[in-house]
């Protein structure tokens, strides 16, 4: 017997073997067993995602030997003629390949005979949208009055296309994109079938590489076959998508923490020696930064990596800032879509990690990343010359170095009563004002909070001190943060600092929004803002511009210089 592909041996021949779709089995089910049956269904979806396997589904449920229901024997003479593709009364219309009138004016005529067969005759219109205008019209008055023994089911996958007269007269469907897990769920079904071995790596990238559909899926589970010699592994179905492994990917997240220009080029020379899709390996990216945000603003959220990496990425979410994830995240999108525009994929792919080098926020503190070299200060401006050629008016771009931010006075020589001796030296730079209350600008410092605890420590504001335990206020939006376990890591991270055990103690209070660090911090940067732009204007360089050539200042291209 001939091989038959897995993709068609394995299509669903119950709507209970159906992967994902539960909507439309479920209305589907419940119209075929009340009887309550449109003459006209329409299911839109991308490719591969079920939408003749229903069509054919339904043709069996209607006229299955053993009675009309949404469970078909599938052994009756109609569903396995069905199944075989030569049952008479389920007619099966390409309409990317008969898109003129004369064959629709065909299918009319057709339509007011009685099933030869079975108890309805249904065409399955496929990629209907591509019928040409004329074959819509002579379609329309046949689709919304079909004889009560024709029942229509089209099929598209690009509904936009589709007449309004058509989709009035219809009941649509979309079927949805299957999730990677869905579908690596069905291979690894099939796998234990076909009595073949695999690793759960393969299987991940076979799901991924599917792109939301099963029978991509299924085509690509065949090549795997064939190219590992019968089972699957890992490197070999990344050597035949020209994808790479999900380790290779967190180096170039590694080295972006480090700021490593040097060690990020070779992450990039590594990758290349695959010879991948680089696109894919930015998809890949753009996944693992993802991921890697949910562990930042996610409290309680676990990574689930089957190629432990979930410790990387939780060593990670400490290093990055959320801000910087977000700035990748876009980076790598966008440079996924211009990567075609790129003189070759390689140097695209290059530009664009450099990009997110290049892009890295000058004022991350020196806690979250290693440090960097500071940026040369920009030379004088010097006044225009008189004799200076006209030329076109363009924004004008300059930076103005702020004043840094004010501390809340503390007194010089206080020291909080209760750190014991043996401590003082690691708490040395924790600050106290009289009362024995810390500096909670620099215990936030000292304790390293970053990432989600960073976020809600620096919304807060530190009351009061009772014995042991620090009381933070926080405004009500802020108090869904205030959950374990990320408070008995907060106050792990604050005793190591203070050098004893400290407890926390959160309370809701709607006036602490203009107290806090963020607060501060935010009114710090407006001040700055507002101070860079006040230079440029008074900037003899700068009126003479716009007094010579009517140049103007575009206010948010000017950004305060960073020291």
């Amino acid at each position: 017997m001939s091989y038959q592909v897995l993709a068609r041996k394995w299509r669903p021949r119950k709507f209970a073997e159906l992967v994902g779709q539960e909507h439309v089995v479920r209305a589907l089910t419940n119209a075929l067993d009340s009887g309550r049956m449109h003459h006209a269904y329409l299911f839109t979806g991308t490719r591969g995602v079920g939408k003749t396997t229903i069509a054919r589904i339904f043709a069996k449920s209607l006229n299955c030997e053993r009675g009309e229901s949404a469970d078909p024997c599938g052994e009756c003479a109609v569903c396995t003629a069905v199944d075989a593709g030569r049952f008479v009364d389920l007619l099966e219309i390409d309409a990317a390949s008969n898109t003129g009138v004369d064959d629709v004016r065909e299918v009319i005529e057709n339509a007011q005979y009685a099933p030869a067969r079975g108890r309805f005759k249904v065409y399955l219109v496929d990629e209907v949208h591509m019928l040409s205008k004329p074959a819509f019209n002579a379609l329309l008055k046949t689709l919304e009055e079909p004889p009560p023994h024709v029942k229509f089911l089209l099929a598209t996958t690009d509904p936009q296309k589709l007449p309004v007269t058509v989709l009035s007269r219809c009941l649509k469907f979309n079927l949805k994109r299957l999730l990677p897990e869905q579908i690596a769920g069905q291979m690894r079904h099939i796998l234990a079938a076909e009595n073949i071995g695999y690793e759960d790596a393969a299987i991940g990238e076979l799901a991924r590489g599917a792109d939301g559909s099963m029978r991509d899926g299924l085509s690509l589970l065949d090549q795997a076959i064939a190219y590992g010699g019968g089972s699957l592994q890992a490197e070999d179905v990344r050597a035949m998508l020209g994808s790479v492994a999900r380790g290779q990917v967190l180096g170039v997240l590694e080295a972006l923490a480090a700021s490593d220009g040097e060690q990020l080029l070779a992450e990039c020379a590594r990758i290349a020696s695959y010879s991948p899709d680089f696109g894919g390996v930015l998809d890949d990216l753009a996944g693992v930064l993802h991921r890697l945000q949910l562990v930042q603003l996610v409290p309680g959220y676990q990574p689930s990596d089957s190629d432990d990496s979930a410790g990387v990425l939780v060593a990670l979410a400490e290093r990055l800032s959320p801000e910087d994830v977000q700035l990748y995240y876009q980076i790598a999108v966008n440079g996924r879509r211009d990567l075609t525009l790129a003189p070759d994929a390689r140097t695209g792919f290059e530009m664009t990690l450099l990009r997110m080098l290049a892009f890295q926020p000058a004022d991350t503190p020196p806690s979250t990343r290693e440090a960097r070299p500071a940026a040369a200060a920009p030379p004088p401006v010097k006044a225009a010359p008189a004799s200076m050629p006209a030329s076109p008016a363009r924004p004008v771009r300059a930076v103005a170095e702020p004043a840094p931010p004010a501390r809340p006075a503390v007194a010089e020589a206080a020291v909080a009563p209760s750190l014991p001796t043996e401590s003082s030296v690691r708490a040395s730079s924790v600050a106290a004002a009289p009362g024995g209350l810390p500096d909670w600008d620099t215990l936030i410092q000292q304790a390293g909070l970053r990432g989600p605890m960073g976020q809600l420590a620096q919304n807060a504001v530190l009351r009061q001190r009772e014995g042991n335990t620090l009381v933070l206020a926080l405004q009500g939006s802020y108090m869904h943060m205030a959950v374990e376990p990320m408070m008995s890591q907060m106050e792990e991270r604050i005793s190591q600092a203070m050098g004893e055990r400290i407890r926390l103690r959160v309370m809701q209070d709607t006036h602490a929004t203009s107290e806090t660090p963020a607060a501060r911090a935010a009114g710090a940067r407006q001040a700055a803002q507002v101070s860079a732009e006040q230079a440029i204007e008074e900037d003899p360089l700068v009126q003479a511009l716009k007094r010579d050539f009517g140049a103007r200042v575009l206010p948010q291209s000017i950004k305060p210089f960073e020291a």
